[in-house]
């Protein structure tokens, strides 16, 4: 299991803890509306002038990695980074607090290591004369990655020291890092990379974040096969980043989900379904069933459902009559629901990462995900029907006013698909526009967010999150390039193509891995180090982009219920105060109902590509 990213701050759940510097939190606010303002604007001026505002997309592709590199730094100073959060089965007391210190270490000397690389990179640009837009050199752009590995190098050597003696371990801990630089003068033996492979894979084990564990393998290998000078190829990888005209959409749409849940959107969401669907068989279920998935839309984190609307639908659904162990299990199930539907973050890291067409992605996505929030919503009528619940009298007046009290929440995914499927913006532009268009509704028609006090601490929250995501991707992008180097997938792809001729039962495989995997890494983690490998399988065995990509975040969907480590299954058992074992019974129908639509998923294409086919003829 994973640690939960920053929590966005909601009505129903406390901020996230401020971190870093004033500096630090002030540009990154900055930085994000700028890149609000760049796109949305160039989007303006393509309708009414014919010409879009020269340089601003790729100026907003490097900011993206100036956002992404801040946001890291406070993912550091709050301890947010994606990891595994198996520290806490560590005995308390001084074992935990050495394994604390190792994976901390571990971190630093990492990030001290790659932000040397960095600087190098930067050393060989600054004899070029490359420009971003507007006269900024390439060279500037890149300077935020030695800064900011640097400075999450000296916090992770800050965070290893606590109680009586954490000036002597902060001392130590930035020693035994700074010593990682003495593999310069040390030649790349087989026993010693084996060595340093098992020191980073321990910590990765025991909490240290992903993206350490990836950067680390990935320089560990290719110390192995060129030296140290080698090691410059993972922040080369990271840089690559901004390649990606699609990029910028992640913080944007990030930015807009948290604006939206801070303002108070799950309140109005809860209202609006429930004059829709209260009068039904099962209308309350059928409500937190939309609600959850409607929500999850937003913040694209699983864990940001559970925690902030658990405390909200539990209730309502007991004050119902539904019994207390289906409402659980329903409420754990709904939190991994809207993660095919637009703004959807894991949907734009998977393009990104699989180089398939998001806005295609997100099309596809429509039936797939309505299918599931269905056959979910199903077995709560039911359930409802069996126990009596009662049905409210439809109140055409009310259903009408709370419908309209949530029209600006539901205008949110409204205005992505619209503009992206018409061709009146990009999915970067459209994500511009939803990030502009949720800052204006709460601040100008809700007034539920202040512009001074409020707006920037919410920007902030959104940045670690995307922080987290983006060191984890550029990272990750190094250990790919050496996949590559190494010829792994084209070795894979033979190999699977040699061992398994049907695409029937490879996608079986494919559903059965994706499964485990799910319920182990967090999504963000299993799509950066799994999709570039599964792409070109499903490729050797014909399988349309768009349909694999659905099929492999429907199956990351369902691990979160997966035992014993689906992510959904702790989060719900913290949140309600449940034993896990309790956790499991509960969830289980729920699981085998939406594995039942993860398999239609797979086997019936249609229900994927024909949304595509009929709106953009591919």
């Amino acid at each position: 299991m994973t640690a939960p990213s920053t929590l966005p701050p909601d009505s129903e759940g406390a901020p996230a803890p401020a971190a870093g510097t004033r500096l630090e939190r002030g540009l990154l606010a900055f930085f994000l509306l700028a890149m609000v303002a760049l796109p949305a604007a160039s989007t303006v001026s393509r309708r009414f002038t014919g010409r879009e505002l020269p340089g601003s997309a790729v100026l907003a592709q490097h900011i993206t990695l100036w956002v992404g590199f801040l946001g890291a730094l406070l993912a550091t100073a709050s301890g947010h980074h994606l990891a595994l959060s198996t520290i806490d089965l560590v005995p308390a007391g001084r074992p935990r607090r050495i394994a604390r210190f190792f994976t901390q270490v571990v971190s630093a000397a990492a990030c001290a290591l790659l932000a040397w690389a960095s600087a190098r990179l930067v050393a060989v640009e600054w004899r070029g004369f490359g420009t971003v837009a507007f006269g900024i050199r390439v060279a500037w752009s890149e300077l935020v990655m030695p800064i900011g590995f640097g400075f999450m190098a000296l916090r992770f050597a800050w965070r290893a020291g606590d109680g009586g003696l954490r000036w002597a371990l902060r001392a130590a801990a930035l020693a035994l890092a700074g010593s990682a630089f003495g593999l310069g003068a040390v030649a790349p033996g087989p026993a010693l990379v084996w060595i340093l492979l098992a020191i980073v894979l321990a910590a990765f084990l025991l909490g240290a974040p992903v993206f350490v564990a990836m950067s680390g393998i990935a320089m560990a290998l290719f110390f192995r096969d060129g030296g140290s000078e080698a090691i410059a190829a993972v922040p080369t990888a990271t840089f690559n980043l901004v390649s990606s005209a699609t990029l910028p959409a992640i913080p944007l749409l990030t930015a807009a989900g948290y604006v939206l849940a801070e303002g108070g959107a799950a309140r109005r969401l809860v209202r609006a379904y429930k004059g829709i669907f209260g009068w039904m068989p099962g209308g309350v279920a059928i409500m937190a069933t939309f609600v959850c998935a409607l929500f999850t839309t937003f913040t694209g984190a699983s864990g940001v459902t559970i925690l902030a609307l658990g405390g909200l639908l539990l209730p309502a659904l007991r004050r119902e009559g539904y019994p207390e162990d289906f409402s659980v299990g329903l409420v754990t199930a709904s939190g991994s629901l809207g993660l095919l539907f637009p703004p959807s973050l894991p949907v734009i890291l998977y393009g990104v990462v699989a180089q398939a067409p998001i806005d295609h992605l997100f099309l596809g996505g429509l039936v797939p995900g309505l299918l599931m929030i269905v056959i979910v919503a199903a077995y709560g009528v039911a359930v409802g029907v069996r126990c009596h619940a009662p049905r409210e009298r439809f109140e055409p007046r009310e259903a009408a006013a709370a419908l309209w009290a949530a029209k600006w929440d539901l205008g949110l995914p409204t205005l992505v698909v619209v503009s992206v499927a018409t061709g009146f913006a990009t999915i970067v532009e459209a994500a511009a526009l939803a990030a502009a268009y949720s800052i204006v509704v709460e601040l100008f028609i809700f007034r539920s967010i202040h512009p001074l006090r409020d707006l920037p601490r919410v920007l902030v929250d959104a940045a670690a999150l995307v922080g987290s995501v983006l060191i984890l991707l550029g990272t990750a992008l190094g250990l790919t390039s050496w996949f590559v180097d190494a010829e792994i997938p084209t070795r894979l792809v033979e190999w699977m193509t040699a061992t398994v001729k049907s695409p029937a039962l490879f996608l079986l495989m494919l559903n059965a891995v994706l499964l485990v995997l799910g319920s182990v890494l967090e999504i963000y983690s299993a799509i950066v180090v799994l999709a570039p490998l599964v792409a070109p399988l499903g490729a050797a065995y014909g399988i349309e982009p768009i349909h694999l990509g659905v099929v492999f975040l429907a199956n990351l969907e369902l691990g979160f219920l997966f035992p014993p480590m689906g992510l959904n299954l702790f989060l719900a058992a913290s949140r309600f105060g449940k034993p896990l074992p309790y956790m499991y019974r509960k969830a289980f129908p729920f699981l085998l109902i939406m594995a039942a639509g993860v398999l239609a998923i797979t086997y019936l294409p249609a229900i994927t590509t024909g949304v595509v086919q009929l709106l953009v003829g591919k």
